[in-house]
């Protein structure tokens, strides 16, 4: 399980995919795009469209914007790998459905049930990092930076490596070898 973290635009998404079918190429396995995105306007939909066009046939496609447990419970098999993109929009998701705690606490009793009954999952999330900036002034605001925060924290202790993606650039926070 690998955790990409970065700002808008950083390439965490192309380093995630990169990821992906590095790991394809070594095993021959199948590659699954896990998108949390609604297209809720024009733009939206837009960048939907580019992500799909950037994956290319490899690629197979999976739109679960509320479910993330769900979905990863029924592509845990260790012939798939699974690119989540992005925890800070099904976070967003989630908070606007009034789902936020019971969504989370699924999502990490799945990954700690699944890690530990069978073959690890190839699991690559990818989110925002939101908390480098200021705190925000409104509350719906800070509540969406202090999940993000807390998720992120989470999911980077039960991870096998976590990598902040600045610039392009991927820089190795955690590596399988600094286990917690």
């Amino acid at each position: 399980m690998q955790l990409i973290l970065g700002g808008a635009r950083s390439g965490k998404s192309r380093f995630a995919q990169q990821q992906a079918e590095a790991w394809q190429d070594q095993t021959g396995g199948q590659l699954l795009y896990l998108a949390t995105a609604e297209p809720g306007d024009d733009e939206m939909q837009a960048r939907i469209q580019m992500h799909q066009g950037d994956r290319g046939e490899r690629w197979q496609s999976l739109e679960e914007p509320l479910q993330l447990a769900n979905a990863l419970r029924q592509n845990s098999g260790s012939d798939t790998c699974v690119v989540i993109d992005c925890l800070t929009l099904w976070v967003n998701n989630c908070l606007h459905h009034a789902q936020w705690e019971a969504q989370k606490n699924q999502l990490l009793r799945t990954i700690d049930d699944v890690c530990r009954d069978g073959p690890a999952p190839h699991w690559i999330f990818v989110s925002n990092e939101v908390g480098s900036g200021i705190v925000p002034l409104g509350q719906l605001s800070r509540e969406f930076v202090d999940a993000s925060g807390w998720l992120h924290q989470a999911l980077a202790a039960r991870a096998e490596s976590v990598t902040l993606v600045v610039a392009g650039l991927p820089l190795a926070l955690k590596t399988a070898a600094q286990q917690l």
